[in-house]
């Protein structure tokens, strides 16, 4: 099934995890995709060889998130190299930790420029492209709507502002035809989140069905918004977190 056949997305922060399976999950449908990476060069390059491999288009671009020109640059490659851009996937994200009485200035911006304030500098660039039909779907965390324990104020902050920035971006692109959701991943089985991990049985026990995620559960459903299926679905919420937020 090639619903994606012509269409071009990029993904920020495509080199691992959710990003990366996001990034497969639309090559395999037949989109050409470009990704972004900050530092993880290798794996991005093995994300975008596994498409090839497999006779699809992907390329794979450096963009540190807290630089806004390399952000757009990237858009602008996206465009020329790949021939347009249908879906954008906001994905690259940080997850800082620690009380207030713990936090710094500079952590606060550095988590506002990576987690918010890059996704509203990507879709600024990426909307002067975008035809009809067009998308923009944004990781969150389920960690923006309910936070079960101390230290990530910050995390919760920069994902809760996801929530305003989406709605507002329905209203002002609604009369395009370009939808713009978030998806609020809760646990995840990546190498920041391990489900073998130390933390990972209190996570757990949050749950309603008490198992990770895996990041292709995610894409799966990222897919979905982006797909034809998801085209009246604007301004909204997927939460996908085994019922934590119950």
């Amino acid at each position: 099934m090639q619903r994606f056949s012509g269409k071009v997305a990029m993904v920020t922060g495509g080199s691992r995890g959710i990003g990366a399976a996001n990034a497969r999950r639309l090559a395999g449908e037949g989109a050409a995709v470009a990704l972004t990476y900050a530092n993880g060069e290798a794996q991005a390059q093995s994300v975008v060889d596994g498409i090839v491999s497999v006779g699809g288009r992907a390329m794979a671009m450096r963009a540190d998130n807290r630089d806004a020109a390399a952000l757009e640059a990237a858009v602008e490659r996206t465009v020329a190299e790949l021939g347009g851009l249908d879906i954008l996937i906001n994905n690259a994200g940080i997850f800082p930790s620690g009380t207030i009485e713990e936090a710094t200035l500079e952590e606060l911006d550095r988590t506002i420029a990576i987690n918010l304030r890059a996704p509203v500098v990507t879709a600024m660039a990426a909307v002067r492209h975008m035809p009809e039909g067009g998308r923009i779907i944004t990781i969150g965390s389920n960690l923006a709507v309910r936070v079960p324990w101390p230290g990530i104020s910050l995390y919760a902050m920069s994902k809760a502002g996801l929530v305003g920035l989406t709605k507002g971006l329905a209203r002002d692109l609604g009369p395009r035809g370009i939808s713009v959701n978030v998806v609020h991943p809760g646990s995840t089985d990546t190498d920041m989140n391990p489900a073998d991990g130390e933390l990972s049985d209190p996570q757990r026990s949050l749950m309603a069905i008490p198992r990770y995620n895996e990041a292709d559960d995610v894409a799966g459903l990222v897919t979905w918004l982006a797909g034809p299926e998801g085209r009246s679905v604007t301004g909204a919420e997927f939460t996908i977190d085994g019922g934590a937020n119950i």
